[in-house]
C-alpha cells in the first residue's frame, strides 16, 4: 500500500434535512447540522468523514476549530495511531474532549477512509475483517403511537427486529403507557429498547426502571446523567433490565472507567467521541475482556465497519444523520447494514452539499 502525506484538511458546515426530525427530553433535532471533513492528501486521495454537531451554534466553533489543528497535522504520513498520539501531546495540558475530541476523533475516521481508498479495500478488511451484515435496529425519538404508529409499523416491514425510542418527557404513567402502546403496534417478536437521555436522578431511575421490567426490554439507555458512573451501578444494581451506557464516553479510558465502576450491562461508544477507529479499537479489547456486548451510537457508515471485527458485537442504532449529504445513503437489508468500500464507502452528493451550505 502506498503511503500518502496529508496536504490539507477541508471542512464545510452543513444544516441538512431530515426525514426524520428527533425529539428527546431534552429538546428537538430539527435538522442535522454536520461538518464535512475532506483529509487532502498529496497523492491525490481524499479521506472523508462527518462530524455531527448536535446544535447549529457549534458549528462556526468547530470550523474555527479545524483551521487550527490543520498546521499542527499537514505533511505528515496518513498513519491514523501516530497522527492521534500527536494530537494528544500537543493537546496534553487542554484533555481531548469537548469539540476537540469530536474532531480529533472524526478525522481519524478520515484518514482510515483514505488508507481504505488508496487500498481499493473497506476499511473493514484492514482491521483483518470483512463485509458481513450487521443487526441494526431503528432509532427513534420520543414517540406519539397514536400520531407514530403507521411509520411503526413501516420500521417492521422493512425487516427491523428491533426498535428504540426515547422517554423522559412525562411522568411514570406516560412512559408505561408509550411501552405499552409500541408493543402493541410491533409486535412480540420485536426487541424493544428505550433510552432516557440522561433525564432522570437515580433514585427515580430506580423507580422507573423496576415499573418497566415487566416488558422485558432489551435495553433502558442513559437514566441518569453520563458522568455519573456510581448512579449508573446503583440504577443496575437495585433492578434487572440491562443498562445500556457509552455514547458520552471520552476516549477508552473514559470505557475502562465505567466498567471498573460497573455501571453497565452492555456499551454503546460513539466513533466521534471514543476516538474514531482507532480508539474503538482499544474499546473492544476491553469489551471482549469483560464480555460485554457492545453495540453502536450514530455514524451508521463507519459503525458497520468497527462491528464487523467487535468480537462482541450486538446492535448498529440506525439513526441516519449523514443520509442527506451522501451521494449513496445506507440503506438496511433485512434490518441489517453491511460494510461498503472502498475506505468508508462515502461520498457527497455536491448538489445538496452546496444547498445545505451554511457561512
Amino acid at each position: 500500500m502506498s503511503p500518502l502525506t496529508l496536504r490539507d484538511i477541508r471542512a464545510r458546515a452543513v444544516i441538512a434535512p431530515l426525514a426524520r426530525p428527533i425529539r428527546t427530553a431534552s429538546g428537538a433535532i430539527e435538522a442535522s447540522p454536520l461538518v464535512l471533513l475532506d483529509v487532502l492528501t498529496e497523492e491525490g486521495i481524499t479521506g472523508r468523514a462527518y462530524l455531527f454537531a448536535y446544535t447549529p451554534l457549534m458549528l462556526k466553533p468547530l470550523m474555527a476549530l479545524v483551521a487550527q489543528v490543520t498546521p499542527v497535522l499537514k505533511g505528515q504520513p496518513v498513519v491514523p495511531l501516530a497522527l492521534q498520539q500527536r494530537l494528544e501531546r500537543t493537546f496534553r495540558l487542554l484533555g481531548l474532549q469537548g469539540l476537540l475530541g469530536m474532531l480529533v476523533s472524526s478525522l481519524d475516521m478520515a484518514f482510515w477512509d483514505a488508507l481504505g481508498q488508496v487500498a481499493g479495500q473497506p476499511v473493514v478488511r484492514l482491521l483483518g475483517g470483512e463485509p458481513r451484515p450487521v443487526r441494526a435496529y431503528d432509532s427513534w425519538g420520543l414517540i406519539d403511537p397514536a400520531r407514530d404508529a403507521a411509520a411503526l409499523e413501516a420500521s417492521v416491514a422493512q425487516g427491523f427486529t428491533a426498535i428504540k425510542f426515547k422517554l423522559g418527557g412525562g411522568s411514570l404513567a406516560h412512559d408505561l403507557a408509550t411501552v405499552s402502546a409500541v408493543r402493541t403496534i410491533v409486535g412480540e417478536g420485536v426487541a424493544l429498547m428505550v433510552d432516557y437521555n440522561q433525564s432522570l436522578e437515580p433514585v427515580e431511575a430506580v423507580r422507573r426502571v423496576r415499573a418497566l421490567e415487566a416488558f422485558g426490554l432489551e435495553w433502558v439507555e442513559e437514566p441518569v446523567a453520563a458522568e455519573d458512573l456510581a448512579g449508573h451501578a446503583r440504577v443496575r444494581a437495585a433492578t434487572t433490565v440491562p443498562i445500556q451506557t457509552g455514547e458520552n464516553w471520552w476516549f477508552p479510558r473514559a470505557a475502562e472507567q465505567a466498567l471498573s465502576a460497573g455501571a453497565c450491562d452492555r456499551m454503546m461508544p460513539d466513533l466521534m467521541k471514543i476516538g474514531g477507529i482507532t480508539g474503538w479499537l482499544s474499546v473492544m479489547g476491553l469489551a471482549r475482556a469483560a464480555s460485554m456486548p457492545v453495540s453502536s451510537h450514530l455514524f451508521i457508515e463507519a459503525s458497520a465497519h468497527v462491528l464487523a471485527v467487535t468480537p462482541t458485537c450486538d446492535w448498529l442504532e440506525f439513526m441516519d444523520f449523514g443520509a442527506p449529504v451522501l451521494q449513496e445513503p445506507c440503506v438496511p437489508v433485512n434490518g441489517a447494514v453491511t460494510a461498503r468500500g472502498p475506505g468508508l464507502g462515502m461520498a457527497w452528493n455536491e448538489d445538496v452539499v452546496a444547498r445545505c451550505l451554511v457561512a
